[in-house]
């Protein structure tokens, strides 16, 4: 079975040329004179990959983030990537809903839609009603996907060895990496309850929120291949002339997209990770300030303490103009080669920067930045990070939503107080004693043994030593406190004590 997989994907290959774009020289298509379509490379590209099926499509989708890798009008193309599908039958609906729940469907639902309101290569979407009147969204996965998915998933793998033995240059940009982590997604999205868990975080993030809303899920009917979602009924986001008409106030509904994703990133750090038009849309019941509805959160992600870090500083540097910085920071954290010499790197980094800081996105392209930075980026053996990649493609899908309502919106002037107030909290004193209060605690955790062996009035001098520290870092801060503040003044009686219990 995998070996006709293979062979249609070699033939799919051949009839649109796409092994040109990567053998440039030694083609079989040009060799061969196969290729018969006559698209140009980047429509070729995007039509291959639909033919290929759903991990095609979601490896279409990351890797339009990746600039280091593609040119532009390929990364246009790409990011446009939307797995639309011919839906499957009804009966077939009814069956799945019914061996998912061990009963007929009428004992739940007083009604399903025969129309599915989407159908995507992983799942399909079905309107209905439960018992008791409430408007509904049931969420299917596709017949045997999960075995395709697999299926492909191995081929993909074999791709990416055999294009780094081919073509050895590729290795830096980690291919067997970039597949993990198109794995990983994929085996999220299809675990529905997943989704479900992702909701309620989002929903959970966002309960008193004016700017998103995120629809309830009904977790007593929750399954690993079925969820069901409350139904909400706004205005797809991609409509935007009917916004218009509506007299939808855009240029607030595009300042709350940036500042739901900055709370997402850095305050809450989890983050809906797939944000395109396809899945946001906009309650337009007060058009003098507009709410976005979220739904598909299949793919959600998380940062590290220090890729949180990073990002930030680079920005307030960006935003700073600082690009020494932005150097350092890439020299420091490994990201090129410690050897770089900043002064060179900068001097390359600010070439490309300066000519688009401080205009709006109407003026901003954003594909001859990018093309700037990875072109120099790559000059100096940068590493790409594949656990960026989510976040990548959600800046992107930011961008081009923020240009498409309100092209004047000016991201400098929104993201750079934020970001600033958030470094500033991370160097807060009360910050450091928290870290340091969370190191005492794992490090006391670590140190017990896994009997208890230790007298119960033995002393901890790892505890003392740690609290002595705390004690003298909360002291220090107050010298440089313009006014006592009760919360240091607390943190330090609360360790004073926990020194004489010990």
């Amino acid at each position: 079975m995998a070996f006709f997989r293979l062979i249609r994907i070699f033939s799919i290959i051949l009839y649109y040329g796409i092994d040109q774009l990567v053998f440039r020289r030694f083609a079989l298509s040009r060799l061969c004179f196969i290729r018969l379509n006559k698209d140009n490379r980047a429509k070729r590209l995007s039509k291959a990959l639909i033919k290929l099926g759903p991990l095609f499509i979601k490896f279409g989708q990351i890797l339009s983030t990746r600039r280091d890798l593609l040119a532009p009008d390929i990364a246009h193309e790409l990011s446009k990537l939307q797995d639309n599908v011919a839906p499957y039958g009804f009966e077939i609906v009814l069956k799945q809903i019914e061996k998912g729940y061990r009963c007929p469907p009428q004992h739940i639902f007083s009604h399903i839609e025969k129309e599915p309101l989407g159908s995507a290569s992983i799942a399909q979407v079905h309107g209905g009603q439960l018992l008791n009147g409430e408007p509904i969204v049931i969420k299917l996965l596709r017949p045997n996907i999960k075995k395709k998915v697999k299926r492909d998933i191995n081929l993909l793998y074999l791709l990416a060895k055999c294009f780094m033995i081919l073509q050895p240059h590729l290795k830096r940009l980690h291919p067997i990496a970039v597949v993990n982590e198109i794995k990983h997604t994929l085996d999220l999205e299809l675990d529905l309850s997943n989704e479900a868990a992702n909701g309620s975080q989002l929903r959970k993030n966002f309960q008193i929120s004016t700017k998103l809303y995120v629809p309830k899920m009904h977790w007593d009917l929750v399954r690993n291949d079925i969820i069901v979602m409350e139904r909400i009924y706004g205005i797809p986001i991609k409509h935007i002339e009917q916004m218009k008409a509506q007299n939808v106030n855009l240029e607030k509904l595009a300042r709350f997209g940036t500042e739901i994703f900055l709370q997402q990133v850095f305050e809450d750090n989890f983050f809906h990770a797939d944000m395109h038009p396809g899945n946001l849309f906009v309650n337009v019941s007060d058009p003098n300030h507009p709410v976005y509805e979220g739904v598909d959160f299949g793919i959600c992600a998380t940062l590290s303490p220090s890729d949180q870090k990073y990002i930030a500083l680079n920005l307030v540097a960006f935003f700073q103009q600082d690009y020494m910085k932005i150097a350092q920071l890439h020299i420091d954290s490994g990201w090129v080669p410690h050897h770089t010499d900043a002064h060179k790197f900068a001097a390359h980094i600010r070439n490309v920067c300066e000519p688009i800081i401080n205009r709006p996105l109407k003026e901003i392209s954003f594909g001859r930045l990018m093309d700037g930075l990875i072109r120099t980026a790559r000059s100096f053996k940068m590493e790409v990070q594949p656990q960026l990649l989510l976040l990548q493609k959600t800046i992107f899908n930011i961008e081009g939503l923020g240009r498409d309502l309100y092209p004047d919106l000016n991201l400098w002037d929104q993201a750079k107080p934020f970001l600033e107030n958030w470094v500033k909290k991370q160097n807060h004193p009360i910050k450091k004693l928290e870290q340091l209060n969370r190191l005492l605690e794992n490090q006391y955790k670590d140190n017990q043994p896994s009997h208890k062996t230790q007298p119960p009035h033995r002393p901890n001098h790892t505890l003392k030593k740690i609290s002595i520290l705390t004690i003298f870092i909360g002291g220090f801060s107050l010298y440089y406190t313009e006014f006592f503040n009760p919360w240091i003044g607390g943190i330090m009686v609360i360790q004073l004590i926990g020194l004489w219990l010990t």
